[in-house]
């Protein structure tokens, strides 16, 4: 009797590293857009291109997006998007909106935003493949790489530069530059929903690692309850 023995037939469990923080240490941030992780770094390239291609977008002839094979299997999604839920899961319309417009924000995925012709437009003139590097870089536990990469090309036979992102801001290769867009993301959410004297004191006890540490957790939750 036993775990080991009735679901393992006495199989010990065999782990990748001994138990530490690598999780604490490898945990991605949310930070720069309200989309699936697997595109993040696909909308960075698309903004990236959104001066390049802004007034072009009627002269695009293609648009080759490589992915990973995560992304190449959840989020390569092609007819229509009939809701928020539908379009924040569809790579296309994830980087077609910020090469349009230069943004892609909560209510981009919203009918008035969707309905732009110009989306389905340039969704449809878009190629997904996997890149077997950024799937190796992906599934590799020393990386955990996310890598995207997006390409224009025009009906002239120019096209613009190949963009590849591979981590996003919210990687621990990016913390110096995550870090202070992580605390700028809390004061945004948080503070217009508390009471200025409430906000202040809460701010201020985030701002003091010993005395947060020191906190008991329902004193903390307290200064969140608007």
């Amino acid at each position: 009797w036993g775990y080991y023995d009735v679901l393992f037939k006495g199989r010990e469990f065999k782990v990748q590293r001994p138990y530490g923080s690598y999780v604490m240490e490898n945990i991605l941030f949310k930070i720069s857009y309200p989309a699936e992780f697997h595109a993040q770094t696909a909308i960075e390239a698309g903004m990236t291109l959104h001066a390049e291609v802004k007034d072009r977008i009627a002269d695009i002839e293609k648009v080759v997006v490589e992915t990973q094979e995560a992304g190449a299997h959840i989020i390569d999604k092609a007819g229509p998007l009939e809701n928020p839920a539908d379009r924040d899961h569809c790579i296309q319309y994830m980087v077609a909106v910020p090469m349009i417009f230069g943004r892609l924000t909560a209510a981009d995925y919203e009918d008035p935003v969707a309905n732009d012709p110009r989306i389905d437009e340039l969704r449809d003139k878009m190629t997904v493949i996997e890149n077997e590097q950024f799937t190796r870089e992906y599934f590799d536990p020393a990386l955990r790489y996310i890598g995207n990469a997006v390409q224009v090309f025009f009906k002239d036979g120019t096209s613009t530069n190949r963009i590849e992102v591979n981590v996003p801001a919210g990687h621990r290769e990016r913390r110096e530059e995550g870090v202070p867009a992580i605390k700028q993301k809390f004061v945004d959410s948080v503070s217009p929903k508390l009471a200025a004297s409430q906000w202040t004191a809460l701010d201020a006890l985030c701002a003091n690692r010993d005395k947060l540490a020191a906190t008991p957790v329902d004193d903390f939750m307290a200064l969140l309850v608007a």
